[in-house]
């Protein structure tokens, strides 16, 4: 049986990272592929519990260290209960966020280097990157309008951050594309999501 593939979908809040990963996944399952959809933090029972943990809004008091460190271990469980099973059975794991976000989240906005966070990440999941990273980008004006239609005033505690930490996110991802071109595809999201979505086809060399 043929290895599947890992592919993740990474930007900031508002980038629509959701929405392209279900349009994805139905655009393989009618080419008969096996599909996993999934997210972080979360995906399995444990992560799912730390995501709680990390995302509610009565988390205020964790700081850069404790959260890099909370995502690395639901991530841990994540890889090891959900994401290798189902890619060495063949299928596909589309997953909404992956290391790069604890790079650009807890890295370049909460002011980690990246060496620790990928330290943790080698610990945890033994350094394992996706096949190819869709970076799904977005203008600051379209993402606010995006997240004020979404959210109105109940953001998470980690979106719900000045626009600085996010402005410092998107640097961050920015730098890890120019970087990495071999793993990371840049999307522009600022599209309608049918746009969008015909962009990722592309990138993946997946026809219509």
């Amino acid at each position: 049986m043929s290895r599947g593939r890992f592919i993740a979908l990474e930007g900031g809040e508002g980038a629509g990272k959701s929405t392209q990963a279900r349009l994805l996944a139905d655009a393989l399952r009618l080419r008969g592929v096996e599909v996993v959809v999934t997210r972080e933090p979360g995906g399995t029972p444990g992560a799912e519990a730390i995501r709680g943990l990390l995302l509610g809004l009565d988390g205020d008091g964790w700081n850069a260290r404790a959260e890099a460190l909370l995502f690395a271990a639901a991530r841990s469980d994540h890889v090891e209960r959900l994401i290798l099973p189902a890619v060495e059975r063949g299928a596909w794991v589309v997953c909404d966020r992956f290391v790069d976000s604890s790079r650009a989240y807890q890295g370049g906005g909460g002011g980690l280097s990246d060496a620790e966070i990928m330290e943790l990440h080698r610990i945890g999941s033994h350094g394992l990157l996706p096949d190819l990273t869709l970076l799904i980008e977005v203008s600051p004006d379209v993402a606010a309008g995006r997240l004020a239609a979404r959210d109105g005033d109940s953001a998470d505690r980690i979106g719900g951050r000045p626009a600085d930490f996010h402005a410092r996110v998107a640097a961050a991802f920015d730098r890890f594309a120019s970087a990495d071109p071999a793993r990371f595809a840049r999307i522009d999201g600022d599209g309608t999501p049918e746009q969008t979505h015909t962009l990722v086809l592309a990138a993946l060399d997946i026809g219509e």
